[in-house]
C-alpha cells in the first residue's frame, strides 16, 4: 500500500509541477494581460491542486487530508473570482487586447478607457 501511495505522490507532484511550469511559461510568452491571466488562473490552479493531492498522499493522515481538501476547495472557489475581477479591471482600464479575434463582445456593455494605463502614465510624465 505504501509503494502505491509513493508512486501516486510522485505522479501527482510531477503533474502539478508540469502545470505550474506551463503557467509560468504562459506568463512569459503570452502577449496581452488577458492571455497571461488565463494561463495563470487555469494552469496554475490545476498545478496547485495536483501538488496538494501529492502532498495529501505523502502525509497519509486524516488531518492533512482534511486540510488538503479545504485548500483545494478554497482554490476552486477563489481563483476564478479573482481572475474574473482582474480581467474586468484590465479591460476597463484599457489594457491591450492583442489576441482578440473578431469583434469585442463587451463594446457598449462595459465602459472602457481609450488608452492603456501605461500610455496615460507616459503622457502625464511628458507634461
Amino acid at each position: 500500500m505504501s509503494a502505491l501511495l509513493l508512486v501516486l505522490t510522485v505522479v501527482f507532484k510531477l503533474i502539478g509541477v508540469t502545470f505550474i511550469f506551463a503557467a509560468a511559461l504562459g506568463l512569459i510568452r503570452f502577449r496581452d494581460p488577458f492571455q497571461r491571466m488565463h494561463a495563470a488562473t487555469k494552469a496554475g490552479t490545476v498545478g496547485a491542486i495536483f501538488t496538494v493531492l501529492g502532498t495529501i498522499c505523502s502525509m497519509q493522515g486524516v488531518g492533512p487530508t482534511i486540510i488538503g481538501v479545504f485548500v483545494i476547495a478554497f482554490l476552486l472557489l477563489t481563483v476564478p473570482v479573482a481572475g474574473h475581477l482582474l480581467g474586468r479591471a484590465a479591460y476597463m482600464s484599457g489594457g491591450k487586447i492583442d489576441g482578440l479575434v473578431g469583434d469585442d463582445a463587451l463594446t457598449g456593455v462595459i465602459e472602457r478607457r481609450e488608452t492603456s494605463l501605461e500610455e496615460r502614465i507616459a503622457a502625464e510624465r511628458k507634461s
